[in-house]
């Protein structure tokens, strides 16, 4: 049997620093057993000569670092008999607290709420419920701002323009809607060409294109289709799939993603429309995709400082900047859930293969989304549970349990440092990524959390479900 050798406190540690993605930096270092975290800081803002100061937390065999290298060995059984890796992982230089306290209980909505976003500048906050409705709401006086009405059947899906000018809905009666969210007002006539529901809605993003005038929907007509808003109609329909389009998204390099219930996601080109590839590997219909770059696309220019801009040339160009430092040097990265209770890492960009396969979930997978910084995965589903995965390697990390009905949704905090889930059991549950456990209990609604959002600048939590109230969460 091989003995492990694990280090005494008299010997050095040969370790080596590697990026999330394995990329060793630099020759292997001789460390001493009582560096901790602050050393390692120090050591790293030195050799990747960095102008300010970064904060990073650094990870041995999956497992934050928090006291000594030699006591967290010694604690965790590590062998030091090869030289020991260390990955880092840049934080969020500004923290985000956690939301405690139901904060406003608005009612408004006659039905379910059914969705609920903050705009990318986390000024407002709109929703779509089942009374045909699209709402938008003070968040400062926490009361009804504009009631939208134009839709026959309920609202399925919102999405806000990442330059904040628009907000677009899609419904059950296969039309979209656009609203102007100072007036509250449509915009022009309602977009019709789906001959079903409308399943999702993804804006092209804003380092593209600023005014943001191009928008993607997915249909359960099997169709996806690229609208035009200053045209006010489709331009382009993709269609190919066979089944029902039950999820689209537009990334950052320009393509965009659809998945499907006939258990591909297919990969577009966005000016003529053409089919690059095709990602199979699912073994039933595909629910939810979510992009590494996802969080930057959404908010566009906009970040935690609250920062706004004068021109669409600046805006423009500040998304330019928050997404090449949300990429860095790696492709983009995408992840599928599915009903086969599996879901799939990708780099759909370098080519068909998936990355990993990512199992451990009891039923379907409902909802994926990752971290704003790409660390993580977080995967809710109808077992109840909130996974957590590497976001690199797809590794997983942890289950959060808690929930005791099928988890419906998940968002992140803007520091990535937590995860609100919303579920069946009609409570809202916060989930802290240093710990990997509970951290808030968030009952309050009366019925199923449909919707919950994490406002951008990590002020708010907003969550809407069957009870047909909005409410306002704050820390």
């Amino acid at each position: 049997m091989a003995t492990i050798t694990v280090a005494s406190p008299a010997n050095n540690i040969i370790c080596s620093l590697a990026d999330a993605e394995g990329r060793v930096l630099g020759p292997p270092l001789d460390l001493p057993q009582d560096a901790g975290p602050k050393e390692l800081q120090l050591l790293l803002n030195t050799i990747l000569q960095t102008e300010e100061k970064l904060p990073f937390a650094f990870y041995i065999n999956d497992k934050e670092l928090s006291s000594s290298l030699g006591a967290h060995l010694l604690q965790n059984k590590v062998s030091v008999e090869q030289i020991l890796q260390i990955v880092y992982q840049p934080q969020a230089v500004f923290r985000i607290k956690p939301v405690t306290r139901c904060s406003a209980t608005i009612a408004g909505h006659a039905e379910a709420v059914l969705s609920v976003a903050f705009s990318p500048d986390s000024r407002q906050l709109a929703s779509g419920s089942g009374d045909t409705t699209v709402r938008f709401w003070d968040i400062y006086t926490q009361t009804p701002l504009f009631t939208c009405y134009g839709h026959k059947n309920w609202v399925l899906c919102i999405a806000w323009s990442p330059d904040c000018k628009q907000l677009v809905s899609g419904s059950k009666d296969g039309e979209l809607r656009m609203w102007d969210p100072t007036t509250g007002k449509a915009v022009g006539n309602p977009l019709t060409g789906h001959r079903k529901w409308i399943t999702g809605v993804a804006w092209e993003p804003a380092h593209l294109q600023v005014p943001c005038r191009r928008f993607a929907s997915a249909s359960k007509d099997g169709d996806v289709r690229i609208w035009d808003t200053v045209l006010q109609k489709s331009v382009l329909c993709l269609s190919g799939h066979t089944l029902a389009v039950t999820c689209v998204k537009w990334s950052g390099d320009g393509f965009i993603f659809s998945g499907s219930q006939d258990c591909t996601i297919k990969v577009w080109e966005t000016t003529q429309g053409k089919l690059i590839r095709e990602l199979k590997g699912h073994g039933h219909w595909v629910n939810t995709l979510a992009l590494s770059t996802e969080y930057v696309l959404r908010t566009g220019p906009f970040d935690h400082t609250g920062k706004q801009y004068s021109s669409p040339e600046e805006m423009k160009k500040a998304a330019l900047v928050r997404y090449t430092a949300a990429k860095r040097d790696s492709p983009e990265r995408l992840v599928s859930g599915s009903d086969d209770f599996t879901m799939f890492l990708w780099e759909p960009a370098t080519g068909k293969h998936s990355k990993a396969r990512m199992t451990g979930h009891q039923q379907l997978v409902n909802h994926v989304y990752f971290s704003p910084d790409g660390r993580w995965v977080a995967s809710a589903s109808f077992d109840k549970s909130v996974k957590l995965w590497d976001g690199y390697s797809g590794k997983f990390i942890t289950t959060f349990r808690g929930h005791v009905g099928p988890v419906y949704q998940i968002s992140w905090s803007a520091d990535s440092r937590l995860l609100v889930s919303g579920s069946k059991d009609s409570t809202m549950k916060m989930w802290d990524m240093k710990t990997l456990k509970l951290r808030e209990d968030l009952p309050g609604h009366a019925d199923e959390v449909f919707a919950v959002d994490w406002s951008p600048d990590g002020e708010k939590v907003a969550s809407g479900g069957k009870d047909r109230v909005l409410k306002l969460w704050m820390s």
